[in-house]
């Protein structure tokens, strides 16, 4: 296993520094400069700032100069936010995104995961068409028409709950995002579930165990429900991935200070640096991710061998 985790970590280096090099130079080619929107400056300071940011060099010598400040673990300083550095931002932003994003993925599991099995043992019956039926409106409604209402209705006129602020990290406040994140999720994991157990039960290990007389719950418990996963946890990598790294929608919704919005501003703001920062990051932990799911297959799926 750990000489099979090696060979992916180290084939994962050229995708990874592909997707950075795009990334730089997409950045800089388009139109318009991190200090466009500054007030007017007088060329000598505008100059000045370019210098010191090595922006006044070719594009070539600019990536070259960020290769070797990042292979010495220095993501740089963010143009727009002063006195801050690229990893003091992303640090302060993912642990606000890991709390919610996590939140949320375990909530899909549990609830998208139950409703896929209940689906699946009630095939084509009014619970499966109905459980179908919510997880393609969950699927098709964007989570930007979604958060609104719940903050409009549960926030707003219910009062049940605070409709935006992060509020220093409260259980209340962080209720709504995370169920506004969840639920795409939730129909996602239903519907995978739902498909991949409906396989399972028509195998023949399935019909073996029930003909020797094993009660319905553990022929689903003990030897369905692991195979079952397997799409989902499939679909888990650059799901907690995209989660984590938080919906821009859901935090610009209700004021969230995570990753997410750093990125959507940098990219507004041209924040050259803070926008390489958070496409290296944001491309490491789906790589880990993924291979993390890989070697999750081998857990639930004793066939599976890394040799």
């Amino acid at each position: 296993m750990w000489r099979y985790s090696l060979r992916r970590l180290a084939g994962a280096i050229p995708t990874l520094f592909i997707v950075m090099t795009a990334a730089f130079f997409m950045m800089r080619l388009a139109p318009g400069g991190p200090f466009d929107r500054d007030r007017m400056l007088t060329p000598e300071i505008e100059a000045n700032i370019r210098k010191a940011y090595n922006l006044d060099e070719p594009l070539v010598v600019q990536y070259g100069i960020y290769l070797s400040k990042l292979f010495r673990g220095d993501l740089g300083p963010s143009f727009k936010y002063q006195d801050y550095t690229v990893v003091e931002l992303i640090g302060n932003g993912f642990p606000v995104s890991f709390r919610i994003g996590i939140t949320a993925i375990v909530l899909a599991l549990i609830v998208g995961g139950a409703f896929g099995i209940l689906a699946a043992l009630r095939q084509n019956s009014l619970i499966d068409h109905a459980v179908m039926a919510v997880a393609m409106i969950g699927i098709t409604v964007p989570n930007f028409v979604m958060a609104p209402l719940m903050a409009l209705i549960i926030g707003v006129w219910l009062r049940l709950l605070p409709a935006g602020g992060y509020g220093g990290g409260s259980l209340r406040n962080l209720i709504l995002p995370t169920i506004a994140l969840a639920l795409p999720q939730v129909a996602y994991v239903a519907r995978l579930t739902r498909a991949s157990m409906i396989e399972v039960l028509r195998s023949n290990y399935i019909r073996t165990a029930r003909a020797k007389g094993l009660p319905g719950r553990l022929v689903v418990g003990r030897h369905a429900l692991r195979a079952a996963f397997l799409p989902v946890v499939s679909y888990l990598g650059p799901a907690i991935a995209g989660i984590i790294t938080g919906s821009v929608v859901i935090e610009t919704i209700f004021g969230i200070p995570g990753i997410g919005r750093y990125f959507v501003q940098g990219a507004l703001n041209r924040d050259y640096t803070l926008v390489m920062g958070v496409v290296i990051f944001y491309g490491s932990l789906i790589i880990m991710l993924n291979l993390l799911v890989d070697l999750a297959y081998g857990l639930l799926d004793p066939k599976i061998r890394y040799d």
